[in-house]
């Protein structure tokens, strides 16, 4: 870590590089890791409150010419500060300190968005890198995007669109959302055909409370959240297992199906084409998708995969949410279901809270209308990129032997693990070295081969390959 001194003085054999700002000096740095120990030393800056909001940091240049070291070295630096959310950088303003570290939660935080799931919990304690899933980059939200959107329309909105609205949401976001979706994901919808909704959570809550069915299919492995959230409301989730083409649809027995296709959680695998037409078949004999449409958002490698609902409006309700995108803090979802069970759901979204607030509705979809909010997705989709690449590069060093899926869009992957140690162990042994994981089993409802489901999207690449190293040192033991 860097030591912050006193004036530089110097020595006998000439002089000391170094610099004024943060009394940084070049010789305090490891032989090897230069740009971590300048990283280091600025996010300790911030976190001591030795740099505030809103003060900008040295151009590169001069920095780079105090201390004698490469530019480079000073932009990569700057950039990890950008990339956990501490600074910005605007062509021809330089780079400005933004906020002071709140891209990891306290352990109370992270306890709590856990208990949510109802998983098993390893201590809280000494958690200092946390790879749960299903977590975005927080530091990411296009906070200055918002504020003028936000801006934009409080000097526009009437005295009426603060009074209780359609149960359904605003007629400006119903709209922008179903050309959005149409455009993006193939989905088939007109605006009074999408129901805004307090994220996809609600969206099943709804539709466990509307249709009249008692057990449903689930992918096996899959969403643990989901699972508790259908059977909280009375719906007996049943496993269908999932292969190398997602669900197996012909062990399909229930009245209704709730699945991943575009990105499976937690293997990542994506429905086929065919497991696509034997789905789409099997629902035009009676059957019911649910599509959780929750981070198609985020891909890199492959070719976008459209929404099954696009295929089949009458057969599929569609789920989906900005909580990967955005924040699920902003509790803004979207459900598009058959039109024979608009009627009783709207009934039930009223009974529940008469609606979702109207101003962030407004503001999302200027946001939509703007473009703004394309802007943000792109931006993010090349920085969960870099993350997404430098964890898979540090574990290609530390774990040589690893099988991942799922690499080629999310927010998380899988990594299959081998022997005879429960995946719950290795979790164990994981939280015990300070690393936050969830076990393949926690998403189970059958017994099936070890893994750990790896998130991402909430940590720096520095962070990352700090954890690749930390698994691969316990692996080994």
């Amino acid at each position: 870590m860097v030591r912050f001194e006193g004036p530089i003085h110097r020595h006998r054999g000439g002089p000391i590089s170094g610099s004024d700002f943060l009394q940084l000096r070049a010789e305090d740095a490891p032989a090897k890791g230069l740009t971590t120990w300048l990283a280091d030393g600025l996010r300790a800056a911030v976190t001591h409150k030795r740099l505030a909001p809103g003060e900008k940091l040295p151009p590169t240049r001069v920095l780079a010419a105090d201390l004698g070291i490469s530019r480079g070295v000073v932009v990569d630096a700057y950039q990890r500060l950008i990339d956990e959310g501490l600074a910005s950088a605007r062509t021809g303003a330089g780079t400005t300190i933004v906020a002071h570290p709140h891209v990891r939660d306290a352990p109370s935080d992270r306890r709590r968005s856990l208990d949510t799931l109802r998983l098993p919990l390893p201590p809280a304690d000494g958690i200092d890198i946390d790879l749960s899933p299903g977590v975005p980059d927080l530091a990411a939200f296009p906070r200055t995007a918002w504020l003028r959107a936000e801006r934009a329309v409080l000097s526009e909105m009437t005295a009426a669109d603060l009074g209780y609205g359609d149960p359904g949401g605003t007629p400006a976001l119903r709209g922008e959302l179903a050309g959005w979706l149409a455009r993006t994901r193939g989905v088939h919808a007109e605006p009074d055909d999408v129901i805004v909704v307090n994220g996809v959570a609600q969206a099943l809550a709804l539709l466990a409370q509307t249709l009249e069915v008692k057990r449903i299919a689930v992918e096996d492995p899959g969403s643990r959240g989901a699972r508790d959230q259908l059977a909280h409301w009375g719906v007996r989730p049943e496993p269908v297992p999932v292969d190398g083409e997602g669900l197996v649809v012909g062990a399909l027995t229930q009245p209704a199906a709730l699945l991943t296709p575009a990105h499976q959680f937690p293997t990542g695998v994506v429905l086929s084409p065919s497991r696509r037409r034997a789905l789409l078949q099997w629902a035009a004999g009676g059957g019911l998708v649910i599509e959780d449409d929750y981070d198609a958002e985020h891909r890199y490698d492959r070719a976008p995969v459209a929404a099954l609902q696009g295929s089949a409006p009458d057969q599929v309700a569609y789920a989906g949410s900005v909580s990967k995108s955005l924040a699920p803090g902003m509790r803004l979802g979207w459900l598009i279901a058959p039109r024979r069970l608009q009627p009783a759901l709207l009934t039930a979204k009223h009974d529940s809270d008469l609606g979702n607030p109207a101003l962030p509705q407004l503001v999302l979809a200027r946001l939509l209308a703007t473009g703004d909010y394309e802007r943000h997705l792109r931006n993010v989709r090349n920085r969960q990129r870099r993350r997404r690449d430098a964890l898979l590069a540090a574990l290609r060093e530390h774990l040589p032997q690893a099988r991942v899926t799922g690499v080629a869009a999310g927010l998380h992957f899988l990594l299959m693990l081998d022997g005879d140690e429960p995946d719950t162990r290795t979790a164990e042994r994981a939280a015990e070295d300070g690393v936050l994981v969830h076990p393949l089993s926690w998403h189970r409802m059958t017994p099936g081969p070890p893994g750990l489901v790896l998130g991402y999207a909430a940590n720096p690449p520095d962070m990352l390959a700090e954890a690749a190293r930390r698994l691969g040192r316990l692996m080994g033991r």
